[in-house]
């Protein structure tokens, strides 16, 4: 075979006796061939793992076309390729595994996901898609294959099995948690770390026959530890060393001793106690996973007085005893939860960590086995000198996993891939400014634990808990790098409401930030250079968007100012209507305007990461799936909540949810989430548009309006349309109807004291004023100036009605008032008559409103005979007196204290009752209009999900009702 293989190969396939009659082959006779015994194969009966591999190996080199046979799935291909150019990024030396630092993983849990249970699998929405079929079209070939896989172990009928018998249920709920954002999926990627370290331990001190000898341990650590195979049964040749025979047999605990994982479940006791099924699946986890531990906060009632006790208890899984067991139990002074939660329930986990190192990684993160082999070189670089200090914070990239979900997890995703990779490479060298912004970084444990742990938890200041470290290491020396040759799975939230919790808990914090002693130290004592950078990327980021949206307001309301005012046309009047200049500037700026300039980053990035050709595709393809809509409403989103926390303080915690969404959201859910923060400044934006279009003279010319009103429009557009474009089934016509109803009756609900926000309205507008009540005097005093604004429709436009008959006088606006104290007097006595007499004496009711009316029309008729009134300032009128309502009642509510216990109140809650379903009414119309139309909704579905899911949720919107139930 050698002589063969080394010659070259025949055109014309040619037996052995020809080979050897022409003398390309050895004669049979001749006593021994080439490399003959050379290698030794194992007995096939005791070995069935290493021909199982051989038969394998053969498949792949006798199969044709093998090179074009690369996986189906991208995730594997992505993994793969990241995998191998790695290895040609720079990194230390990978020490024996004994000689490496021990590490530890630490991950916070409160009550989120473990595993999906049956019910959350098979419940279907009101389109008939449950969960489980979600998966199943997002990962159709994974679902192929592991129906394959259960077919192979004997199931015979997937839609009985699956459900019916428990090892199967078992496979689907970790097929389903796997590709989740679940505890599960966190434990089993952290969990790659052990298994790594031990085939690595094995790797180490074995020789060229121990690795032959031990395939078939290979082969069940890389699938799980096998019940028959226990490190005293191991009998391994080595190469005589003193690590070898220091360590021999020992790979299991050399494992244990470098590695540990911690998760800090708060209330694990309480779930325990109360018998929640995410305690079972928390010790089913502990049970199947060595390396485990579970740190959580016990409370212990004793003696007559029941004085509470608290002790912080870490717990293990016993193997032998087949039952928990406690490892530490540590009395506390007090309560734990005595800031933020989150980072109180890192730092009484973190004494239950060992080793040098410490790595923190949310409940919503993933490993790879690939990228647990480079732990070892990760872990060296503490000892290498960046600049003239050792790092103390190893900064570790992050790959988006849920961008395959939807449209808004691929937003998502781009829009961190930039950041944790681009942004953070740049910012860790040159800037030298990089911070922690949260997992999953590894820190230098016992630095950290000398200077105050890695969490800061003072409630409000600290809701960011995670950049606090950065602070910290940054202010006492510490040094903090980024490498990219390792990277940790992250999964980001995937619909619009979770996305804009999310934004809102982050700008909330950088609000505080600004606050915070940590910046205000930070900002005296970096030089000037590094400070610009570190304002651009921290709270200097979301202060620009909130200039941004600013900026808005400031162009809009000067161009309504120069055109109510008239020095608008005095300027665009005479020789300046023929000035090409101002088409020129104009015609620049709305390049600027389109944003093009803001998506160069992601295209650089995945120009690097896919090819030119690639990210000019994928930006397209965003474009055309509305990304800008979804950025220019996230941008509202940090806008508002960085500007209120700014002004007012109290940020608060916002618990996104980590689930898939396939539920429609309720018309009512999105206004009170999106009210405030989109819906009224989108109206407002709204209103000056269509008042500026209607007085000023550039609106007659159609490029010069369209330049400069395009983006604003686009903006209001955004603002209002943003939470129905990606809602499931955000335009369908039944479900706009159910909404509306559902939406009134919210409105007019006025439950008691223990009603709910999403029960009643006057609870969530309650709610809604909560930072006016912590604010101070001067944030109340900004509040009312910033509400002077909406007084200006009125004195702008009264002088521009018929009624007002050319008059520049204040009396004009001093007389306009009294409108509006009539208009609310009106109001007021209708209010009394229906709480009054609505209910039994309803005649007296009818009869007030008819004369309302009939004084309405008298009043009408008498303007249009005796004074200049046309009756087209009907309407006109209403684009100056509704903001002026509005503006009353945003003082009112800063004012609360003063007017909550006198007769005025009540007319003020019913005022503002009626403004919110003015309000509803407004955003709900264009909503309507797009359901009434057809093809939005398939159109709508499709932008939002692939096309695969968007065939089948229109299968079952056929179906549905008459459809046959379905077990998978």
């Amino acid at each position: 075979m050698y002589e063969i293989a080394t010659r070259d190969f025949f055109r014309e396939k040619m037996t052995g006796d020809q080979l050897r009659e022409e003398g390309l082959a050895l004669h049979a006779d001749r006593n021994k061939l080439l490399f003959e015994n050379a290698i030794v194969f194992p007995d096939p009966g005791n070995n069935e793992t290493f021909y199982r591999q051989a038969r394998r190996l053969r498949t792949i080199l006798t199969s044709r076309d093998s090179m074009s046979n690369i996986p189906k799935n991208l995730e594997a291909r992505r993994r793969l390729a990241f995998f191998s150019n790695s290895l040609f990024m720079n990194m230390p030396h990978a020490p024996h595994v004994e000689k490496m630092r021990a590490f530890s993983v630490l991950t916070p849990y409160y009550n989120e996901e473990v595993m999906y249970s049956k019910e959350q699998l098979r419940t279907e929405n009101e389109d008939g898609i449950s969960t489980l079929y979600y998966l199943q079209t997002i990962y159709a070939d994974e679902w192929e294959n592991f129906l394959e896989r259960m077919r192979r172990e004997g199931m015979l009928d997937e839609r009985k099995e699956l459900w019916s018998d428990k090892h199967r249920l078992k496979d689907l709920r970790l097929w389903a948690s796997y590709r989740g954002q679940t505890l599960s999926r966190t434990v089993r990627g952290m969990m790659y770390y052990y298994r790594a370290l031990k085939m690595l331990a094995f790797l180490d001190s074995a020789s060229e026959v121990d690795i032959r000898d031990g395939s078939r341990e290979l082969t069940s650590m890389r699938h799980g530890s096998s019940p028959e195979l226990t490190p005293s049964s191991r009998d391994l040749s080595r190469a005589d060393s003193s690590a070898s025979l220091m360590f021999k047999g020992h790979e299991y605990g050399t494992a244990l001793m470098k590695f540990t994982y911690v998760v800090a479940c708060q209330i694990y006791g309480t779930q325990k106690a109360k018998r929640d099924p995410r305690a079972d699946d928390i010790l089913k986890l502990m049970e199947n996973n060595e390396a485990l531990r579970v740190a959580y906060v016990d409370e212990v009632v004793k003696g007559r007085d029941e004085m509470t006790e608290y002790f912080s208890v870490l717990v293990k899984y016993d193997q032998t005893l087949k039952k928990e067991v406690e490892v530490y139990r540590v009395k506390l002074p007090g309560p734990l939860k005595l800031g933020e939660g989150k980072p109180e329930n890192q730092n009484h986990a973190l004494i239950f960590t060992r080793g040098d190192a410490v790595q923190t990684i949310d409940m919503n993160q993933d490993n790879y086995f690939e990228e647990a082999l480079k732990m070892r070189n990760l872990l060296e670089e503490f000892k290498h000198y960046y600049g003239i200090r050792k790092p103390k914070i190893l900064g570790v990239r992050e790959h988006i996993f849920t961008g395959s979900v939807s449209s808004l997890a691929w937003f998502m995703s781009a829009q961190e891939m930039s950041f944790v990779t681009l942004g953070q490479r740049v910012l860790a060298n040159p800037l030298k400014i990089r911070m922690h912004y949260g997992h999953p970084d590894v820190f230098d444990r016992f630095w950290f634990l000398t200077r105050g742990g890695i969490s800061k938890a003072s409630r409000v200041i600290n809701i960011s808990e995670d950049i606090f470290a950065g602070f910290n290491c940054t202010l006492r020396g510490g040094n903090v790098t980024h490498h990219e040759y390792i990277q940790v799975g992250k999964g980001r939230d995937v619909g619009l409401n979770q996305i804009a919790m999310f934004e809102a808990k982050v700008a909330s914090g950088n609000g505080e930030q600004v606050l915070s002693r940590d910046v205000y130290r930070l900002g005296h004592r970096l030089d000037f250079f590094r400070m610009l950078s570190f304002f651009y990327t921290t709270v200097g980021f979301f202060f620009n968007t909130m200039m941004i949206v600013l900026t808005v307001y400031g162009f809009l309301w000067g161009r309504l100012y120069l055109a109510l005012s008239g020095l608008e046309g005095s300027a665009t009047s005479g020789r300046t209507n023929n000035n090409t200049a101002l088409a020129t500037i104009l015609n620049q700026q709305f390049i600027i305007q389109l944003g093009l300039f803001t998506a160069l980053p992601m295209i650089v990035e995945n120009s690097l990461e896919h090819g030119f050709l690639t990210s000019i595709w994928e930006f397209i393809t965003m474009q055309l799936q509305l990304c800008s809509v979804f950025y220019t409403f996230s941008m509202g989103t940090r806008a508002h909540y960085f500007g209120r926390t700014i002004l007012h303080g109290g940020a608060k915690y916002r618990a996104t949810g980590r689930g898939f969404v396939v539920q429609h959201k309720s018309f009512a859910e999105n206004y009170r989430l999106y009210a405030r923060s989109h819906f009224t400044k989108a109206i407002e934006l709204g209103l000056i548009l269509i008042v500026y279009a209607s007085y000023s003279p550039v609106a007659t010319k159609t490029f010069t309006y369209i330049a400069l009103t395009i983006s604003s429009w686009f903006l209001v557009v955004s603002w209002i349309l943003g939470p129905f474009v990606f809602n499931p089934s955000g335009f369908d016509w039944l479900k706009t109807v159910y909404d509306f109803d559902e939406f009134m009756n919210w409105v007019w609900y006025r439950g008691g004291v223990f009603s709910k926000a999403e029960q009643s309205w006057e609870k969530w507008w309650d709610e809604e004023q909560d930072h006016l009540r912590t604010t101070g005097l001067w944030g109340k005093v900004l509040e009312m100036i910033l509400d002077l604004r909406f007084f200006f429709f009125q004195y702008g436009i009264v002088y521009h009605l018929g009624i007002a008959a050319g008059s520049k006088s204040i009396a004009v606006y001093l007389l306009s008032w009294i409108y509006i104290v009539v208009a609310v007097g009106i109001y007021t006595i209708i209010a009394y008559a229906r709480d009054k007499y609505s209910a039994r004496e309803h005649i007296y009711y009818r009869l007030v409103q008819f004369l309302v009316i009939i004084l309405f029309i008298i009043l009408i008729v008498a303007l249009l005979q005796f004074t200049d009134f046309k009756f087209a300032d009907v309407f006109t009128s209403l684009l100056a007196f509704v903001p002026t309502g509005w503006g009353l009642l945003s003082f009112a509510q800063v004012l609360r204290p003063l007017l909550q216990n006198t007769f005025m109140w009540g007319t003020v809650v019913a005022v503002a009752r009626l403004y919110e379903i003015m309000i509803g009414v407004v955003v709900l119309i264009p909503v309507a209009l797009l359901s009434w139309l057809p093809g939005f909704q398939p159109m709508q579905t499709r932008i939002l999900f692939n096309d695969a899911f968007s065939r089948g949720l229109r299968i079952f919107q056929i179906v549905t009702g008459v459809k046959p139930k379905r077990d998978v």
